[in-house]
């Protein structure tokens, strides 16, 4: 992946969180603010209008672009959560002018740590970590294993989506969701169901 078509990708991403708006927020009435839709789309309707003043930058820039546009534009737990993932991943592509599988790996193995340390949570207390953590071992394991970028991307989106499900059946520990204690049960997470998105969207244009 050069720099041009993460520029592209992260265009189809601003257009699949605005699509799936109204789904987010409706899964965050149950179990959170309510807001967790309006605030992504917010904040990647603000990387959509940031995104060609970064053309023809590297990637590690245009990630870390990307990054301080979700920081300042998406409210709530959310902004500083994305914000913190993909100025992770641009510091660990800092000078690349394009991206094989490797540096993929290595770039969401920073995000998936950003995460970690910003929210200080981890994987199992019905967070996006639980779709992003499935997601990346199992990225890490088909590049391992000499798969091409997109087969690996494949499995990792698979997990995720396992993850996601994952979600319902555990009890929220972290975040507004953690108020409701056992009638969190049963109730998918709108974090790990955006970072689904995001990673569905760069499967289906990675060429």
């Amino acid at each position: 992946m050069d720099a041009k078509k993460l520029i592209e990708i992260m265009q189809a991403v601003a257009v699949k969180i605005e699509e799936e708006k109204d789904y987010l927020t409706e899964l965050d009435n149950v179990i959170g603010d309510g807001d967790h839709g309006i605030n992504m789309a917010r904040g990647f309707k603000a990387v959509e209008e940031k995104l060609p003043s970064l053309a023809g930058k590297d990637i590690g820039i245009i990630l870390k672009g990307i990054g301080l546009q979700l920081v300042s534009n998406v409210g709530g737990a959310s902004g500083p959560l994305y914000g913190t993932a993909f100025m992770k991943a641009g510091a660990a592509c800092t000078g690349l002018v394009s991206m094989d599988a490797v540096a993929f790996v290595q770039a969401m193995e920073a995000a998936v740590q950003g995460i970690e340390m910003r929210g200080k949570a981890h994987e199992g207390e019905k967070t996006m970590l639980d779709a992003l953590c499935p997601a990346l071992k199992a990225l890490r394991h088909g590049v391992d294993s000499g798969k091409t970028a997109k087969a690996a991307l494949a499995d990792a989106v698979a997990a995720a989506e396992q993850g996601v499900a994952y979600t319902q059946t555990i009890i929220a520990t972290k975040g507004r969701a953690s108020y409701l204690g056992e009638r969190s049960l049963g109730h998918q997470d709108p974090g790990a169901t955006s970072s689904l998105y995001i990673l569905q969207t760069i499967l289906a244009h990675l060429s």
